[in-house]
């Protein structure tokens, strides 16, 4: 049986081309005692990943050059050698790598039931963006009832999830989003109160019409201009979450960091960076909720799927051209 696989095979400067990544077929290795085979059935795509592929300290080791590439993915174990908690036929969701199988002793991986969810669910809302968002706004943006909450990247897999848990808990939502489309998605489908359309008019402007008296939390996922125009808006003891700045991530040169920070300092405010692996203890707790949340209809999951292994580099520069809704997964066959 054989495998493909996308390698890495050199550190891109700027936006990953082409060459980044070699797509190659090796045999599958027989399995060790104790160990399951899975057949990868979906790969999540995340902004993440332009970052581990850059050769720089950072909250997780990057990928080395030759390596598979690192991804969140679910499957279906097609072989188990005597595994003492795994069988064929269960489905598993973690750390497969952009790969057709994937071989593992289980360490990592979450079993999923399929009766409540589809697969690609389980990498997304009821994934790692969704468990970035639940906890991202919850634990570090501490929201609270009748908060004023801005959440850029609104239409993508956290921020969207992030605006509805914030709708949940009784917050004025105001997301932000490139272009009319996904403006609309994020108010009539997602419920948000309002959009700015970052493409076609002002920021600054938009957070002073949707929050004439400023913002309580601000939850980041794009950095740069964004960033200091929600700085500009912030309310005394505000709260911003830095989740991601993928703005910032293809830039060739040296990263554009906030120039309105002393924003923080006048209102009191607070800035701070959060990894969702930090609450893996937790996760099971936020998916229950989150799966309760879905089955109640007060919250909404959209997956953008798109096919083929050997698609993936050109799919995964959908995570920076802005054409996609929602969660970005790969289906491998």
């Amino acid at each position: 049986m054989t495998n493909k696989q996308q390698i890495l095979a050199r550190r891109p400067v700027g936006m990953p081309d082409k060459d980044t990544w070699t797509l190659t077929e090796t045999e599958v290795p027989a399995l060790e005692d104790g160990q399951v085979l899975i057949r990868n059935e979906y790969i999540s795509l995340d902004p993440a990943m332009r970052g581990w592929i850059n050769d720089a300290r950072s909250y997780i080791p990057p990928v080395e050059l030759g390596e598979v590439m690192r991804a969140g993915t679910v499957g279906k174990v097609v072989k188990a050698n005597n595994h003492p908690k795994y069988k064929e036929g269960d489905v598993l969701t973690g750390w497969g790598g952009v790969q057709e199988y994937s071989v593992t002793d289980g360490t990592g991986y979450y079993p999923v039931d399929t009766s409540l969810a589809p697969m690609p669910t389980y990498i997304g809302t009821l994934g790692m963006p969704g468990m970035t968002a639940y906890f991202g706004i919850l634990e570090v943006g501490k929201i609270k009832e009748g908060d004023v909450v801005v959440v850029s990247g609104a239409a993508g897999a956290v921020g969207s999830v992030v605006g509805q848990v914030a709708k949940i808990k009784g917050c004025r939502v105001i997301g932000i989003a490139g272009g009319l489309e996904k403006c609309k998605y994020v108010v009539e489908e997602l419920g948000f109160d309002a959009c700015i359309d970052y493409k076609n008019n002002d920021v600054s402007a938009g957070l002073k019409e949707y929050c004439p008296k400023g913002l309580d939390v601000y939850f980041d996922n794009v950095g740069g201009d964004i960033l200091d125009a929600c700085l500009a808006r912030l309310k005394m003891h505000a709260r911003i979450v830095i989740c991601g700045a993928i703005s910032q991530y293809n830039n060739k040169e040296n990263v554009q960091g906030p120039k309105n920070y002393l924003s923080l300092l006048v209102n009191r405010a607070t800035m701070q960076g959060m990894v969702v692996m930090d609450y893996a203890p937790k996760y099971r707790e936020a998916a229950m909720q989150m799966g309760m949340w879905m089955m109640e209809g007060k919250l909404k999951s959209r997956e953008d799927i798109y096919e083929g292994i050997g698609n993936f580099h050109e799919t995964f520069r959908r995570l920076f051209s802005g054409e996609k809704k929602g969660k970005l997964v790969l289906k491998v066959k």
